[in-house]
């Protein structure tokens, strides 16, 4: 299954592709983005980071089957790129994202998030999504209570920051469904 364009109000997001490396490789190596990824993410970013993940990992996977990524774009300026949110047919793990600093707090990641979450439930058919995070991470725990998740655990994980508290929220596909008919 190919991943489709999918567009919201004030975005559209468009299958990742190989060229989209080279503004990922100016927009991701931040602080402000990398400090509450996953410790395998190297710090300081290398000058290929982009382009190795890109084709070495998020590419093959969509190949395989097992993820779909978007770019995230604003339908004013859809060349472009501010970030990324993709989702993994991973146990405990199934979505991730990042925005450029610039453009957080103006409500784009959570649109995203809406529109990666509902083709996950409504087109994809898996019955459950689950997000793991930083507790630090304020911003992305308000988006996953905005949008129903609940807290199911929490851990201490190693990020490019260094250990951490994290947490696992989770939602079921008929708990989303009923969200958004309400």
């Amino acid at each position: 299954m190919s991943v489709p364009i999918l567009t919201t109000e004030r975005l559209v997001l468009k299958p990742l592709e190989a060229q989209d490396a080279a503004q990922i490789q100016k927009l991701y190596p931040q602080w402000e983005i990398v400090r509450y990824m996953v410790s395998s993410v190297p710090w300081p970013y290398p000058d290929n980071g982009a382009e190795s993940y890109v084709n070495n990992v998020a590419l093959p996977d969509v190949e395989k089957g097992v993820a779909w990524f978007w770019t995230i774009r604003r339908h004013e300026a859809p060349d472009e790129l501010m970030g990324l949110i993709c989702l993994y047919d991973v146990e405990d793990n199934n979505r991730g994202f990042w925005l450029a600093p610039q453009w957080q707090g103006k409500g784009y990641m959570r649109e995203a998030s809406i529109a990666a979450t509902d083709y996950w439930f409504n087109v994809l058919k898996k019955p459950l999504l689950r997000a793991p995070k930083a507790s630090v991470n304020a911003r992305s725990q308000r988006i996953s209570q905005s949008s129903g998740m609940r807290l199911v655990r929490t851990e201490k994980k190693a990020y490019v920051s260094g250990m951490l508290d994290s947490e696992l929220w989770e939602i079921t596909c008929d708990e989303w469904n009923a969200l958004q008919r309400s």
